[in-house]
């Protein structure tokens, strides 16, 4: 009986053993499969970080290619208005200026 006893035990105790190492293996998976999680999360975080940069960049090239296209119009338009007007006063000027030149022939002669 006391052998069966010891048996007993023995045999308990290597059970509680493969539980032990069977717990600290399924804590080890979990701790592995946790660190895994946690550095695809930080990895997606920072995809979606450069992809929300891109976007953002993309969106400020855009709003700058339309500033741009604008101020050029603008430039444009009172370019033709400054051009129009000179030509407007354009025979006024050349008048005056054939004038003066009569007026300086005849002083001199």
């Amino acid at each position: 009986m006391k052998t069966d006893v010891l048996k007993s035990i023995r045999e308990t105790e290597e059970e509680y053993q493969v539980m032990i190492r069977d717990a600290q293996a399924g804590r080890k998976k979990s701790l592995s499969d946790a660190e895994q999680e946690a550095e695809n999360l930080v990895q997606k975080a920072q995809k979606d970080a450069g992809d929300y940069k891109n976007q953002r960049l993309a969106e400020a090239r855009v709003q700058a290619q339309n500033r741009y296209t604008e101020i050029v119009k603008e430039g444009e338009a009172r370019a033709e208005t400054l051009k129009a007007q000179g030509n407007k006063n354009l025979a006024k000027a050349v008048d005056f200026i054939v004038s003066q030149f009569k007026e300086q022939l005849h002083v001199k002669a």
